[in-house]
């Protein structure tokens, strides 16, 4: 017991606390990684990174858009890609790791984050990741036609992805900067009774002639709140070994597509933005 209060005082005492424009921003260290950090925002966890090794996805749902980054081209082929949410620009770091030579545009609106981030977690210097402080879908109206392989959308604020970035509307522009046969990839949070997630498949569905998506069993049945990962594409999807990796995953998960991926939206209509809410608020027992 003793140890345990020793090792938490000392991971305390190298945490890093400042006020960011969303919040109260934290990079508490990894225990069992020595350059390793987790950033949360309000308590809420946001992103896992690991300096010495930035392969390293540790969050469940960040494992499974890894997979997607890794499937969308050949392996080592470089990529084009935007995030639409910086975070600690995990996944930014891992595209850079994995395929060397990749050009990456990060949009994060919280500029005090950024500079957090960039001052105690310093990207690669051979990395060629540009990062712009605005909102999402402002800074994506600002990347040319065609222009990207793989658009990921990660963005939160308070915990909820802003209503603007759920749009028919918005996908439209997504599909406009993607280059044919590009992948887009979305974290989406939703719980009981999945209203959001299902809106968001129909959403997807009016834009994209192909769709997969990813997360908990327990979450696809709607017995709890969490994470799932949509993916969609105007080519045929890699789905065998998309199902192949998340089921081998530490969290193992499951895979859906095609009618069943229908079937579980239940005839949900398309979001547009004159009726586009936030997605919803997570239970305080999320975080704890």
């Amino acid at each position: 017991m003793a140890r345990n209060k020793q090792r938490d005082r000392a991971a305390a005492a190298a945490s890093v606390v400042e006020t960011v424009d969303g919040g109260l921003a934290e990079l508490i260290p990894d225990r069992e990684r020595p350059r390793a950090w987790t950033l949360l925002i309000d308590g809420a966890p946001q992103s896992h990174v690991d300096l010495d090794d930035p392969a390293h996805l540790s969050f469940e749902y960040q494992r499974r858009l890894g997979h997607i980054a890794d499937l969308v081209a050949p392996p080592n082929k470089p990529l084009q890609v935007v995030h639409l949410g910086g975070g600690a620009f995990t996944l930014a770091r891992y595209v850079a790791a994995t395929r060397p030579r990749s050009t990456q545009q990060i949009v994060e609106l919280d500029g005090a984050l950024v500079q957090l981030v960039r001052r105690e977690l310093p990207l690669d210097t051979g990395a060629r990741v540009r990062v712009r402080s605005t909102d999402a879908r402002a800074g994506l109206a600002k990347v040319q036609d065609g222009w990207a392989d793989l658009v990921v959308a990660d963005v939160f604020s308070g915990a909820r992805t802003p209503a603007h970035l759920t749009s028919t509307e918005f996908l439209a522009e997504v599909r406009r900067v993607l280059r044919p046969g590009g992948f887009y990839a979305a974290n989406l949070a939703d719980g009981p009774p999945l209203t959001h997630l299902r809106g968001q498949i129909a959403t997807a569905a009016s834009v994209f002639p192909e769709l997969a998506l990813t997360a908990d069993p327990t979450v696809l049945r709607g017995r709890r709140f969490g994470n799932a990962v949509l993916l969609a594409s105007d080519r045929e999807l890699p789905v065998a070994e998309l199902t192949r990796r998340v089921a081998t995953d530490p969290h193992p998960g499951r895979v859906e597509h095609g009618r069943a991926l229908a079937d579980f939206a239940g005839g949900a209509a398309p979001v547009t933005d004159a009726s586009a809410k936030p997605s919803p608020v997570p239970p305080a027992s999320v975080f704890r």
